[in-house]
């Protein structure tokens, strides 16, 4: 099943298009000064993407939230985006359940649950995306509608939605050469603890890179960004191990003096007994390069899943957790 959604993520990322075209949104009824998007895992990831992704352009501040409450921040000029992809997620409906007392302008994504309850309640903007498959598979709709909420609202200028028209047919043209770099990075893992790291820039993807490690492939490891690393982290490769597999993500984008980091980094690391891989991602533009080391992210954590013989789908360490959480 999980193979059959990765393989299907281009797809994915056009119909995501044609719904956000499709959407009717409601017009905006104060000047929005500051933007929060609130959502958990699978469905809150793609806030810290789109966040970073337009961070140069945007024209407000950004805030992303993964708890039960918001800061206090939050007013009538705040832009509250709420992703829930069951529409049931209780931290996600607690942070709506803030933004509305705090009279903000909700917006939300969700397939269905209670957020799309409330959101006919009161007439609150949204968007519907297909229900009924593991969150962290649908990434490409909390993803895209996000960006068109952004650009509905005129955070974001018209164009990204120009950009985002091609990059399905993008990703479809790269998957045999993504394929072969996921092969390639799974084949040199060789059990190790993974720790994947990159430009602060690119955090969001880092983090999506660690989640599904996490959750597909039932790994525990790690991220970090540069420059921050090489003032705290740098120094506890000093205890020296070769249990750990350091991937590198890099984008043309990356900051000169980050990407000088990482090129001193890597054989001060690979001293210590690390195995440390350079990823370069693939396409001309930002939104190309982030889509591509999402998708490739993707395939390594369901390459390695099959490897060690673990089923993808499976999280019973997260079903135990809401079922305990169910009884209190």
């Amino acid at each position: 099943m999980m193979r059959q959604l990765i393989e299907n993520f281009p797809q994915q990322l056009a119909d995501a298009f044609s719904i956000g075209k499709n959407a009717i949104l409601s017009t905006r009824n104060q000047e929005i000064r500051n933007v929060l998007i609130t959502g958990l895992g699978g469905s809150g990831i793609g806030g810290k993407v789109v966040a970073q992704l337009v961070e140069d352009e945007a024209n407000v501040p950004f805030y992303i939230n993964n708890d039960y409450v918001l800061p206090n921040f939050v007013d009538e000029h705040t832009l509250v985006i709420v992703s829930s992809y069951s529409g049931n997620t209780e931290e996600t409906l607690a942070a709506m359940d803030c933004a509305l007392k705090a009279g903000a302008q909700v917006a939300a994504i969700t397939s269905g649950g209670a957020v799309l309850d409330l959101c006919k309640k009161y007439e609150l903007t949204h968007i519907i995306i297909p229900g009924g498959k593991p969150p962290r598979s649908q990434f490409g709709y909390s993803f895209v509608q996000q960006l068109f909420l952004l650009c509905h609202y005129g955070i974001i200028d018209a164009q990204w939605i120009e950009k985002l028209s091609g990059v399905s047919s993008f990703l479809e043209s790269k998957q045999t050469e993504i394929i072969a770099l996921a092969q390639e990075l799974c084949a040199e893992n060789e059990n190790r603890i993974p720790i994947i790291y990159t430009e602060r820039a690119f955090e969001g993807v880092a983090i999506r890179w660690r989640q599904q490690l996490n959750e597909n492939s039932k790994l525990l490891c790690w991220h970090q960004v540069f420059p921050e690393l090489n003032h705290n982290e740098m120094v506890g490769w000093d205890a020296g191990s070769n249990c750990y597999h350091v991937m590198m993500l890099q984008t043309s984008f990356d900051h000169p003096r980050s990407r000088m980091r990482m090129e001193i980094s890597k054989p001060w690391i690979e001293q210590k007994g690390a195995l440390v891989s350079i990823v370069s991602a693939l396409g001309e533009n930002r939104l190309e390069q982030v889509i591509s080391l999402i998708n490739l992210g993707d395939w390594l954590s369901l390459l390695l899943a099959e490897k060690n013989n673990t089923d993808p789908v499976i999280i019973e360490a997260i079903d135990h957790l809401k079922g305990e959480l169910a009884k209190r």
